[in-house]
């Protein structure tokens, strides 16, 4: 994706005009262990980033070379998983993840040619993988151009601010959560086809 081409079309968008005069060049975050990754992914979830990354060394440490493969990580005992700090729920899913590797490819060049809407219903068929946790696959390792989390929490109330849109059951009129998506996804809509970019760019509004 040309970056320049993608920021000086975001800029029409005077909200982001204002992020992106105030922010870094953001750059892919490329990674071809889309395994890896989504093991990591799993662990993360609902943890502060300095306990995933405590939380997820530790997973690492149990295996040789620091690399669960999916075999091992298949037959390594629940309870030493769960004294790594993974929840019973963790764990289950991330053996849902070692199986489905045995028996479906995560080859990263196969994986490139199927479209976002092709990989999202591909992964979704672990259990314990959701849309969310596949559109941060294909916003980070394998920067996709044109993704929109509208279900990111991150997102919603970054935008919710920047856009002055007001969602909250004890406000009269304000936005149900159906129609706050309906209205994040209309704003989004100006983005394409670069709404990744413009996602990072709102995460970074902070």
């Amino acid at each position: 994706m040309p970056y320049f081409k993608a920021i000086t079309y975001l800029k029409k968008d005077k909200i982001l005009s204002k992020i992106i005069n105030n922010s870094k060049e953001i750059k892919p975050s490329l990674e071809f262990d889309l395994y890896r990754y989504l093991i990591e992914s799993i662990v993360s979830q609902q943890l502060s980033v300095k306990v995933a990354d405590i939380i997820f060394n530790r997973v690492l440490d149990l295996f040789p070379d620091r690399y669960p493969e999916s075999k091992q990580l298949i037959a390594m005992d629940i309870e030493i998983l769960r004294n790594a700090g993974l929840s019973y729920r963790k764990v289950d899913y991330l053996k849902n993840v070692a199986e489905f590797s045995l028996k479906n490819t995560f080859d990263y060049e196969t994986l490139q040619k199927k479209t976002d809407e092709e990989l999202i219903a591909y992964f979704t068929q672990i259990k314990g993988v959701g849309k969310w946790t596949v559109q941060m696959l294909l916003m980070f390792p394998m920067d996709r151009a044109d993704v929109f989390p509208v279900d990111d929490l991150g997102i919603q109330t970054n935008m919710k601010k920047l856009y002055v849109l007001i969602s909250d059951k004890k406000i009269p009129n304000s936005l149900t959560k159906k129609e706050l998506k309906f209205a994040l996804e209309k704003i989004a809509a100006n983005w394409k086809p670069y709404r990744t970019l413009a996602s990072k760019l709102i995460w970074n509004a902070d």
